[in-house]
């Protein structure tokens, strides 16, 4: 089943539902086209390591839902299923969220790195709600600190303003990394990138009204930040 497929019989599903709540076709002349059509769902979001959220396993456990006074009025019903469904919907439409350049597929090997892309990866593929999207900023800073870590050393890296970082400044290291590590005319392009992966990733960080672009978008640019101190530190040279 393709993801339009599939979305288009969680909306059959979903439009059926509300129709047998507001005045419209009897229960038992639909309950099994219903039960049918449930198991489809099921099984497609199955494939995609998704739940279905609905858990009225028939038409009449819909039924006892609504009429036991949980939704009174027809609008209540209906903004019920639209809550029940559009998350799902949306989800399926992203798809599995891809996070990071695909030529390199490999973790880096700074263990502390990883795991915090792998989270940021996880948080952003289930994430629906503001305050999740926001968490996600809350990993990418974490991630960012623990590659900080990793690769600044003080007497090497000098700040940009005379500042010496604290263990937690990802902005101030890694600036300093990028600046002697990227040092000199053939490298302006690729210091440029990196600044400007990691001014992104910054900005995005403190975003208080994320929405998914901006979650993803944030994830994007400290995957960016990551890969390019990877590569500028020989993390991804053949010999890793």
């Amino acid at each position: 089943m393709t993801e339009e497929e599939l979305i288009s019989e969680i909306e059959a599903q979903r439009a059926l539902m509300v129709a047998v709540a507001t005045g419209g076709p009897r229960i038992q002349e639909v309950d099994p086209e219903y039960r049918r059509r449930r198991i489809k769902i099921q099984q497609g979001l199955a494939e995609r390591g998704l739940q279905d959220p609905n858990p009225h396993t028939d038409l009449w456990r819909w039924y006892g839902t609504w009429s036991s006074g949980a939704y009174p009025s027809y609008s209540s019903r209906r903004v019920y299923m639209s809550e029940l469904y559009d998350p799902l919907i949306d989800r399926i439409r992203r798809g599995r969220a891809k996070v990071g350049s695909e030529i390199f597929e490999e973790p880096t090997g700074w263990a502390r790195v990883d795991r915090g892309m792998d989270k940021v990866r996880e948080r952003l593929e289930t994430a629906s709600t503001e305050e999740e999207f926001q968490t996600v900023g809350l990993l990418c800073r974490e991630a960012l600190i623990s590659l900080a870590q990793e690769v600044y050393r003080h007497e090497r890296h000098k700040s940009l303003d005379g500042i010496t970082p604290s263990s937690t400044d990802a902005k101030r290291m890694l600036e300093a990394y990028i600046a002697v590590e990227l040092q000199g005319g053939p490298h302006d392009e690729s210091r440029k990138h990196a600044r400007g992966a990691l001014d992104l990733a910054n900005a995005l960080q403190h975003h208080r009204t994320a929405t998914f672009r901006d979650a993803a978008l944030c994830a994007e640019a400290t995957a960016a930040v990551v890969n390019t101190i990877a590569i500028v530190s020989g993390r991804r040279d053949p010999r890793w």
